[in-house]
């Protein structure tokens, strides 16, 4: 079941016919996404559908039997997952992986030094009003904040490599209401700046009609509905999304 597609328009990222297996077991079975420039695209489905696994497949973390991966113009599916972080993308995978023993400070720029960046004064003033709690505990170890300050830690870091291509997986898990909101604010203000697209992984549906433009839904392993956001029906939210 498929609702209205989108308006065509010119691809941010574009993704043909992804097949992949763990283990031998198939998780990927064809997945083919559009993703349109300076747009939030959500990709849901229930528990163990294959959303994460599409998200590590985009990054190169796990390879494909099969599938193209095109981003900005640039074939991404033979290239490492470095050189794709080097073209535009940044992930913040679920769980976070900040450095629990380095400061925030050290935290948020130990992805600047890897790739030789020097933000300056205004992007880093930028980041704390996305995130104003950050300023507060820079010298305080990634370790000890909540789940919540991790996650916009992590975020933030990411924003600092400048992305084209900002990837978030389930960034609303386990997270308290108000930095729920602070994190949709932060994605509001990236999408109306229009210097990114923003592939969202998110099980929340409120955070994603919300928050959304475009959304596929995964069904084991492959695309069961897609179309824009205001297209979702309650027949499909009941079908693939319900538990």
């Amino acid at each position: 079941m498929t609702a209205t597609s989108p308006p065509p328009a010119a691809a941010c990222l574009s993704v043909t016919g992804l097949h992949l297996a763990i283990g031998g077991s198939p998780i990927l079975r064809g997945v083919s996404l559009t993703i349109r420039p300076r747009s939030v695209f959500c990709l849901m489905g229930r528990n163990g559908v294959g959303k994460s696994t599409t998200l590590k497949a985009l990054m190169g973390l796990l390879p494909l039997a099969a599938g193209r991966i095109e981003f900005a113009g640039t074939r991404l599916d033979a290239l490492a997952t470095a050189e794709r972080a080097r073209c535009g993308l940044a992930y913040v995978p679920q769980g976070r992986e900040i450095f629990p023993h380095l400061s925030v400070e050290e935290n948020l720029f130990i992805g600047t030094r890897a790739r030789g960046l020097r933000p300056g004064v205004a992007e880093i003033e930028r980041i704390y009003s996305l995130f104003p709690i950050l300023r507060d505990f820079l010298q305080r170890k990634g370790g000890m904040l909540s789940g919540g300050q991790q996650q916009q830690l992590a975020i933030a870091r990411s924003l600092l490599t400048r992305p084209k291509l900002l990837i978030l997986d389930e960034p609303t898990e386990g997270i308290q209401p108000n930095i729920i909101d602070q994190i949709g604010d932060a994605i509001r203000l990236l999408r109306a700046e229009g210097d990114m697209s923003i592939l969202l992984v998110e099980q929340y549906l409120d955070f994603c009609r919300e928050l959304g433009d475009d959304f596929a839904i995964l069904e084991r392993g492959t695309v069961a509905a897609s179309g824009t956001m205001n297209a979702l029906s309650e027949e499909v939210v009941r079908e693939f999304l319900t538990v």
